[in-house]
């Protein structure tokens, strides 16, 4: 084991030439880093975790039931005994030749078993209030963590300098602020990472994941190898626009249409222009080109920064993703009255579901399918209509 920790320790890795752990110990002049100072972020991602249960339940709640948002889910199945089996046992989605099997094994039509199946899978998704208070719990921490990191930022150098990052670097003490400032985003990010498995499964999950993991491993090498002072920088450039789109959810779960889309619209602008403009210009200009000036690479440079490229890769995704939302909303909406989280079936907030299926039960005789075959309306958790089937039902 001490022969592993040496390995991945190895100082030719993690620090500059010439400089070693030991120039980095801690003395009554100055305090660095500490890789032993992470440690604390496992047990307070737990605590965060838990505030966030209280919160949701005692104060997002509330505030839902106030806005007269509903906990009731979406209408639920009729009881089957033989599609519960395939549902739980076989296939989510079944295929056309499943489908048809089951049609005349219980004398259905097509059309009412693929209903039953789109009901089924809608009753195990969280209702409108369930997304309302992970919404708001996220708005708050966010707007919190953003407040703290532009208030700090404004007092330091190298928010107006970015090669004050790299001045005497790696030998810039660490004050209180950043210490705190990192230990609270990555505990955050950490019960992200965690939670993820119990929220609302969202269709970029692994998208997410990938996201969080880049995260986390960014605040974790630039900590370690004291990288800081850059690392607030990309911290707060990102949780600017997280802000706005937690925002325009609760917007949108709420029914505030005009809001929701003024939110999203912010949104769109702010995500683009710092993820694809600021982000590359002012922080990937500092760590790739006055870092080499001004330091020069070693090993973890180049992880560090090829992380960051990762990051970029994903804003890129995000801010296409972004676009064709907003695009798909304009051509489809009505003009004046239109909701991005609707119309592009917010691929990380709606429930599939269409109009002409919930409205009435399953029934038990083939003769109703050319009444359930007359409508071909979809609609948004809220109302509002779409005109487009849900994608995974094509």
């Amino acid at each position: 084991m001490a022969g592993i920790l040496a390995w991945f320790w190895n100082e030719r890795f993690w620090l500059p030439h010439n400089v070693t752990w030991a120039d980095l110990k801690n003395t009554d002049e100055a305090t660095f880093p500490q890789a032993e100072d992470l440690y604390l972020a496992c047990p307070l991602a737990f605590c965060i975790f838990m505030i966030r249960l209280v919160f949701e339940r005692f104060i997002a709640r509330p505030c839902a039931m106030g806005l007269k948002i509903q906990a009731n889910g979406p209408q639920k199945a009729q009881p089957n005994a033989i599609l519960e089996k395939v549902f739980t046992a076989i296939t989510k989605h079944p295929d056309e030749k499943r489908l048809e099997g089951l049609s005349k094994q219980l004398d259905w039509d097509v059309r009412t078993i693929q209903r039953w199946f789109r009901q089924r899978r809608n009753q195990e998704k969280p209702s409108t209030l369930a997304r309302f208070c992970e919404s708001m719990w996220r708005f708050t921490f966010y707007l919190y963590i953003f407040t703290y990191g532009v208030r700090f930022l404004k007092k330091t150098p190298w928010l107006w300098n970015t090669k004050e990052c790299w001045y005497n670097y790696p030998y810039q003490p660490l004050t209180v602020d950043i210490h705190y400032y990192y230990i609270l985003e990555l505990s955050f990010y950490l019960s992200l990472l965690f939670s993820q498995f119990t929220d609302i499964r969202r269709k970029d999950f692994l998208i997410m994941f990938l996201h969080h993991v880049a995260t986390i491993s960014l605040i974790t090498f630039s900590y370690v190898n004291n990288m800081a002072r850059v690392g607030t920088l990309v911290m707060c450039l990102h949780d600017a626009a997280d802000v706005l789109i937690e925002a325009a959810k609760m917007a949108n779960y709420a029914k505030c249409q005009i809001l929701c889309n003024l939110l999203f619209a912010m949104f769109a602008i702010l995500f683009i222009s710092s993820r694809l403009g600021v982000y590359p210009v002012w922080i990937l200009n500092t760590t790739l080109f006055e870092s080499w000036e001004i330091v020069g690479p070693y090993p973890s440079w180049w992880v560090f920064n090829l992380l960051l490229i990762l990051l970029q890769l994903l804003h890129s995704f995000w801010s296409y993703l972004i676009v064709k939302t907003a695009c798909r909303a304009i051509s489809k909406g009505k003009v004046g009255k239109w909701n991005p989280l609707h119309v592009s079936k917010d691929d990380r907030s709606d429930i599939e579901s269409s109009s002409d299926e919930d409205d009435s039960p399953p029934p038990n005789q083939k003769h109703h399918s050319s009444s359930t075959n007359g409508t071909n309306k979809n609609h948004g958790t809220n109302g509002y209509l779409t005109g487009a089937p849900y994608p995974d039902e094509h």
